[in-house]
C-alpha cells in the first residue's frame, strides 16, 4: 500500500465545567503551555470559525468558550465549555466504546499525583509497576477536579510496552 506510515497526535479536545478553573489546573499542575487564552466563539455563519462550529455542533448552541494549551511535547489540548451543558463528568464506563482515557507522561509519578490530588482531583488507584522487580515503570489512573479520568506513565509508551510489560 502507498503512503503507510504512522499518522502523529495533534490535539485532544475535553469539555469543562468551568474554562478558567479547568486552564488555572491544566496549566499549573500539569504545567501545559496556554497558547490561546479563554475567548468566547459566537454562533456566526460569516466567520470560519463560526462555520466550523456550525458544522460541528449543529444549531443548537449560541456561544461558547474555547482556550488552547500544548504539552511539552507540542500536543495541543482544546478545552471547551458549554453554558447549556452537563456540568458533571459522565459516569466512568471504560466497557462502553468511545473514549476512554488519555495518558501523560511524567517521570516524578509520586509528586504529581499529590498535585493532582492537592488541586481538587482524585487518585484512582495506588501507583503501579509494570516491573516490580526490575525496572521503574510505573503508572496510576487520576481524575482531574472536574471528573475527567486520565492516566500517568513514568516513561514512554513505546519504553514501556516494548519491553513486554505484561510478559514475563
Amino acid at each position: 500500500m502507498k503512503n503507510q506510515y504512522p499518522k502523529s497526535f495533534s490535539h485532544i479536545g475535553l469539555t469543562v465545567p468551568n474554562i478558567k478553573e479547568a486552564v488555572k489546573f491544566y496549566s499549573e499542575v500539569m504545567g501545559w503551555y496556554v497558547i490561546m487564552e479563554p475567548s468566547t466563539i459566537k454562533k456566526e455563519a460569516e466567520t470560519a470559525i463560526g462555520q466550523m462550529c456550525i458544522d460541528v455542533f449543529g444549531n443548537e448552541w449560541e456561544t461558547f468558550e474555547i482556550a488552547h494549551l500544548s504539552t511539552s511535547d507540542g500536543i495541543g489540548v482544546e478545552l471547551f465549555c458549554f453554558p447549556h451543558g452537563v456540568k458533571e463528568a459522565p459516569a466512568f464506563n471504560p466497557f462502553n466504546t468511545g473514549l476512554f482515557h488519555f495518558c501523560i507522561q511524567d517521570p516524578n509519578i509520586e509528586e504529581l499525583v499529590a498535585k493532582i490530588v492537592a488541586a481538587g482531583g482524585k487518585q484512582r488507584m495506588p501507583i503501579r509497576s509494570y516491573y516490580p522487580n526490575d525496572k521503574p515503570y510505573q503508572m496510576c489512573y487520576v481524575e482531574d477536579p472536574f471528573g475527567i479520568v486520565f492516566e500517568v506513565y513514568t516513561h514512554s509508551y513505546e519504553l514501556t510496552y516494548s519491553s513486554g510489560a505484561y510478559a514475563k
